[in-house]
């Protein structure tokens, strides 16, 4: 059974910095794409960041380009997103998740394993 948890939210100022953290069950999501989500409320959730499997391969969304950086570590079964130079935009509920199938990012299958997300709040 997948398991994902989500940790490393909090409230800080904008310009501010954060480090998500994504430990899951392991197994075959070491070798499927994953990743991080943000929640809005009256917004769809939306994909902020994609790491391939074997983490050479890795996707933004625009705005978070060179901002925020992914990363994962399979023998920990962990995933990391660094977040710099935050703004009131970055607020949301944060989640982690995998492809189901492929190892490769950009595929438009649904992800899976979703947490309950943790909350960064960007606030002056």
């Amino acid at each position: 059974q997948l398991q994902f948890v989500e940790s490393g939210g909090d409230s800080v100022q904008p310009g501010g910095s954060l480090r998500l953290s994504c430990v899951h069950s392991g197994g075959l999501v070491n070798y499927r794409a994953m990743g991080w989500f943000r929640q809005v409320p009256g917004e769809k959730r939306e994909i902020i960041s994609c790491i391939s499997s074997s983490g050479g391969n890795v996707q933004y969304a625009d705005s978070v380009k060179g901002r925020f950086t992914i990363l994962r570590d399979n023998a920990r079964n962990t995933m990391t997103l660094l977040m710099d130079n935050l703004t009131p935009e970055d607020t949301g509920l944060y989640f982690c998740a995998s492809d189901p199938i492929s190892g490769l990012c950009g595929s438009t299958h649904a992800y899976v394993g979703w947490g309950q997300g943790t909350r960064v709040t960007v606030s002056s």
